[in-house]
């Protein structure tokens, strides 16, 4: 049975990096690194594919991973920079009998039906369409033997979730991507977990978005063995920042696969 792998689509924030009309040192760098789209993963498990949010740079991201199919989304939350690649989608719908599901909270899917309202239309019969099977988040996700959890944070004003994958014989890994508080229960949930991915958007402190030290002190409470950064705006320079993190830590980048 292959195992557990998630790969980095995005790292950015929402407006990407580099940022339109900026020519500051990250924004023109030549290193490859820098250049983050909005943030997404992709996970598998064995022949499972899970795809989290699809921002606005889905069709590029699924063509650089030549991603040929998925099995599900699972949406963090509803904000522009996790959702606006909804009708891209359709590409993974051409070769389904069924419709895609789509796991969110209940906040989030009524978000999607509204901005996407002719998608969960009764009206949309013709094919090439976004076909989505919309189910709210009550418990754990089961995929074959992938397990997924839902991690209830805080973040701006809007429910918001991070993820827990678990999959026998691989390593557990927590995908946070955008906090600005985590709740007991979720810290207690992922108390140790192997690997934790998790928002950090800049040095300096932001109202709905970890600093890197809010990031570096919730690896640490948590005890995650391995840290990996992502959600970087444009103050972050890969290099520096990589070369300036405790053991253990590191800057994810656009591409990353993580083997689990």
């Amino acid at each position: 049975m292959a195992g557990l792998s998630l790969t980095f689509l995005g790292t950015g924030t929402s407006v990407g990096v580099p940022v339109i009309g900026c020519d500051c040192p990250v924004c023109t760098s030549a290193d490859p690194r820098n250049q983050r789209l909005r943030s997404s993963v992709l996970v598998r498990a064995g022949d499972i594919a899970v795809l989290v949010d699809s921002g606005p740079d889905l069709r590029a991201q699924a063509l650089r991973e030549k991603i040929m199919a998925i099995d599900a989304v699972i949406y963090t939350h509803a904000h522009l920079d996790h959702v606006a690649g909804f009708d891209e989608l359709r590409a993974f719908c051409w070769r389904k009998d069924g419709p895609l599901p789509l796991h969110a909270t209940d906040e989030c899917l009524e978000t999607l039906k509204t901005m996407f309202g002719w998608a969960f239309s009764e009206q949309n019969v013709f094919k090439g369409y976004v076909k989505p099977d919309g189910r709210i988040i009550d418990g754990p996700i089961f995929y074959g033997d992938l397990k997924i959890t839902a991690l209830p944070v805080e973040h701006a004003a809007v429910k918001t979730v991070g993820f827990l994958f678990e999959y026998p014989g691989s390593r557990s890994i927590a995908y946070i991507p955008d906090v600005k508080r985590i709740p007991e229960e979720t810290f207690t949930r992922i108390q140790g977990v192997d690997v934790l991915v998790v928002d950090a958007l800049r040095p300096l402190p932001h109202p709905t978005h970890f600093c890197l030290d809010e990031a570096l002190n919730a690896a640490r409470e948590i005890g995650a063995r391995e840290t990996w950064l992502t959600h970087l705006g444009h103050e972050n320079e890969h290099a520096t920042l990589d070369g300036q993190l405790p053991s253990g830590v590191r800057v994810a980048w656009d591409g990353l696969r993580i083997e689990l």
